[in-house]
């Protein structure tokens, strides 16, 4: 495949010479302008912007516009979402996603595991100093949004291991069907298929590692 920077030439080429410029070509580099937001741009971004946004306890959207050459410009808006904003296409998950087997499951709901569940989960909730609380009605969102804010990159130092993998790590362990490993968020997989008591226990064992100060409950929101 052609790089960016020869498809650029080529098509600067093409515009010189007042000729038609291929629709492919064009895809081309659309293609590969994303592939670089996504896998390079992206992630430089999270690492330095989300610990900061994180403060920030209401909905915003913030909108880079770039041009070459010229400065960035930075919009917020504080009642459109990224799905309301014309022509915007979503490179980043809301959250995370569960790994997906070897055998495509059936449709669910994002962070829903595929296997069958007997004994509904009692729920967790996280508290943090700073007046933060994470609490969604299904466990393994409020964990692992719980370990996005502490910073998954900071996870795998404190050393905590489920079925031969670190809690947070960039292995994905082999899939099986019709089980769900781990959770992929943004380049980490984090270990999910453990038991609501091994959550909160992780996530205790990582505030006493880290003097974080986090308040670890069980039970469900009301809505």
């Amino acid at each position: 495949m052609a790089t960016l920077k020869e498809l650029y030439t080529t098509l600067k080429s093409l515009r010189d010479m007042n000729l038609p410029v291929d629709d492919k070509l064009l895809k081309a580099a659309d293609n590969l302008e994303e592939k670089i937001i996504k896998e390079e741009i992206l992630p430089a971004l999270s690492q330095n912007i989300e610990p900061q946004l994180s403060e920030i306890q209401r909905d915003l959207v913030l909108v880079v516009e770039y041009h070459p050459g010229e400065p960035l410009s930075v919009a917020l808006s504080r009642k459109a979402k990224i799905s309301e904003i014309i022509d915007a296409k979503t490179l980043t998950p809301k959250s995370s996603k569960p790994v997906s087997s070897s055998e495509k499951p059936a449709s669910v709901e994002p962070h829903e595991p595929t296997k069958h569940i007997e004994n509904p989960t009692k729920g967790l909730r996280v508290t943090f100093p700073d007046g933060t609380v994470i609490w969604h009605k299904a466990a393994i969102n409020t964990f692992v949004d719980a370990l996005r804010k502490v910073g998954l990159d900071r996870i795998p130092k404190v050393g905590i291991e489920h079925g031969g993998f670190n809690l947070v790590s960039k292995d994905k362990r082999p899939p099986v069907p019709g089980r769900v490993w781990q959770h992929e968020v943004k380049g980490w997989y984090v270990y999910s298929n453990i038991s609501n008591e091994t959550k909160a226990d992780d996530l205790k064992r990582i505030s006493k590692f880290y003097k974080l100060g986090l308040k670890v409950e069980e039970g469900k929101p009301n809505n």
